[in-house]
């Protein structure tokens, strides 16, 4: 392969670090809110339009929170609190 061809970033441009700030768990941070399948205000932030559970790399949960928050709302689904598919009125 010849080295005429490949392209070399300039001198005075580096890539810059993106930085992300980390999510922190809103459960654990106040510990007065509570998971619960029966209140379908709190549930309804953490599942998409479409009805899908949104996991814990965007909503910033920690895992422990994560799997009782899937636990409540799959059980708000069964008793139709929350849908399956669908949109959230």
């Amino acid at each position: 392969m010849n080295d005429r061809n490949v392209k070399k970033p300039a001198a005075g441009k580096r890539k810059r670090r993106v930085y992300h700030r980390r999510k922190v768990c809103r459960f654990c941070a106040d510990s007065k809110i509570v998971i619960d399948y029966k209140d379908s205000r709190t549930l309804k932030y953490f599942i998409t339009e479409r009805g899908k559970i949104i996991p814990r790399r965007i909503t910033g949960t920690c895992a422990s929170h994560q799997r009782t928050l899937t636990l409540a709302i799959k059980r708000a689904r069964a008793i139709a609190l929350l849908p399956f598919v669908g949109t959230l009125d």
